[in-house]
């Protein structure tokens, strides 16, 4: 039996950022694609969050750990990466930050500009799941893409000025967190600004087959959803 258990979803940039990291990092790992069963009583039993990505090991509290960026945050900590999360306390503290940065600002607009393409449940109380008509939520889903800029520019400017990477010279679990929901702009055909492909392809080639394996599933959904009907 490995010694991680990885519950995931194949289409999904939380998930694919975590298979990608334990992949870099050459952890010993299953994967478990429990694609329409995080409701069932069994998934619900070891984590009542019903989310993915979920990691299951014996020396957690609770014996399962969910959130993609606390998952890779513990097995870094765990197993001493410091190559991906740094041990100097204020290079910690900038891969925190871009972290927390992408989760608070920048992945709630990303999900209104790209879900209902990818066919995604949005959350509630989004213009997306509301009453409104078509040309509403379409228009709410092109706000949210043209607000996108804002969160992207402030991102090269603060966390990447001056280095290839958020964690230096080389990714940082921050930089596969970025990169990975950077995939779901090919959804809505986005004009990405030269700097982030620039970005995106030096995670890739610092990381290799650990990257393009888990990155293949996504854009493999991506290239599926996004026909047209």
């Amino acid at each position: 039996m490995a010694a991680h258990k990885l519950n995931i979803l194949e289409p999904s940039v939380n998930n694919m950022c975590v298979r990608v990291f334990v992949r870099a990092a050459g952890l010993d790992f299953e994967e478990e694609n429990v694609w329409g069963r995080t409701t069932s009583p069994e998934f619900l039993a070891k984590y009542a969050a019903h989310l993915t990505p979920m990691l299951e090991e014996e020396g957690l509290p609770k014996g399962t750990l969910g959130e993609s960026c606390a998952i890779m945050a513990y097995l870094c900590n765990k197993h001493g990466l410091t190559q991906f999360y740094p041990a100097d306390p204020g290079e910690r503290a900038m891969v925190d930050n871009a972290m927390f940065y992408l989760i608070g600002t920048f992945y709630p607009l990303l999900t209104r500009a790209t879900y209902p393409t990818l066919q995604f449940p949005q959350y509630a109380g989004e213009v997306g799941t509301s009453e409104a008509d078509d040309d509403m939520k379409a228009k709410a889903a092109k706000d949210a893409e043209a607000a996108l800029a804002d969160p992207l520019e402030a991102f090269r400017r603060f966390f990447l000025e001056g280095r290839q990477f958020v964690g230096g010279d080389h990714p940082s679990i921050a930089d596969l967190r970025w990169a990975a929901s950077l995939e779901f702009l090919r959804a809505i055909d986005y004009d990405f600004p030269a700097w982030t492909e620039d970005y995106m392809r030096r995670v890739e080639d610092a990381l290799g087959e650990a990257y393009t394996e888990p990155a293949q599933d996504v854009r493999g959904y991506i290239a599926e959803a996004a026909q047209p009907a």
